[in-house]
């Protein structure tokens, strides 16, 4: 079982020099991935990202950013998108990230009302885009996770049904489904059954408590969670993602308007217990293969 977590724990952006001393950090509080938001291309340098990592065994996980000028659906957008998630694909590969995961389509935020012959374009539109890019992933050893975000931050997808069809309509084996226990216990009814309808076509999972807190803490099913990825012989990484509110840029893009925790180790550690704890007995980690 490999757990992992985001740097956005603690702050934002992950440059180079705060790589120098964080990855250590993750590593001596016992976790086996460090997930990297790439913000910008180019914020850290890649070469010495991977060589830290392998100094203290730690596996890399590379999570896109989908923000304004990245929109997929926005024309005069969708171009410097692609690119982003292409060079976001080429990163990924030096690093040894098995997947990418991130919310392709628009950027974070957005939310419109569209009727059900736009939304039936812009899926067709998003499912061309993400089979260009699947083939390029493919081509570097990596998989694309389509994740779901809840309501507040997006009006596209919001279900992991809505997931489901649009990466069915990829129809790409390098083009799967991410998806995060705090947008689904938003949006799901069972978050459970939204794990089990996902089946092998999760390719990552992130967690956080319902508040957005510490795992463990909250009123999120774990246990059946925990069933659930059993069932579905999931062999993914398990990673947590929340965010500090001492970041302020992220905070207020998150709405995370309190701490959620005593400090962002306390999270860190606490999150990573519980997560030992209650996947240890289910899960045994095997990347997946584009």
């Amino acid at each position: 079982m490999q757990i992992g977590i985001s740097t956005w724990v603690w702050t934002s952006p992950a440059t180079t020099e705060v790589l120098e001393t964080l990855l250590p950090h993750i590593a001596a509080l016992g976790f086996d991935v460090i997930e990297l938001p790439i913000e910008e291309v180019g914020q850290f340098d890649v070469k010495r990202a991977g060589e830290l990592a392998q100094q203290h065994g730690l596996g890399v996980s590379v999570c896109a950013v989908i923000g304004p000028g990245r929109d997929l659906l926005l024309p005069g957008e969708a171009e410097r998108g692609v690119s982003y998630l292409r060079s976001c694909i080429e990163v990924a590969e030096q690093l040894g990230s098995p997947t990418v995961a991130g919310p392709f389509y628009s950027a974070v935020g957005r939310c419109w009302r569209s009727t059900p012959a736009e939304r039936e374009r812009d899926v067709d539109e998003i499912a061309r885009v993400l089979r260009s890019l699947g083939t390029h992933a493919a081509d570097h050893g990596v998989v694309l996770g389509v994740e779901t975000l809840n309501r507040f931050e997006t009006s596209f997808l919001n279900t992991t049904e809505q997931a489901l069809e649009l990466v069915d309509r990829v129809d790409h084996p390098a083009v799967g489904v991410a998806l995060d226990l705090f947008h689904l216990g938003i949006e799901e009814k069972h978050v459970g059954d939204a794990l089990r309808a996902a089946g092998r076509r999760l390719v990552h999972l992130q967690v956080a408590e319902n508040d957005r807190g510490t795992p463990g803490t909250g009123s999120l099913p774990w246990n059946d969670v925990a069933k659930a990825l059993d069932e579905i012989g999931y062999g993914g990484r398990v990673v947590i993602e929340t965010f500090s509110n001492r970041v302020e840029a992220i905070a207020r893009a998150a709405a995370i308007w309190r701490p959620l925790a005593p400090d962002s180790d306390s999270l860190a550690r606490d999150g990573l217990a519980f997560l030992r704890a209650l996947l240890a007995p289910h899960v045994t980690f095997e990347a997946p293969s584009p």
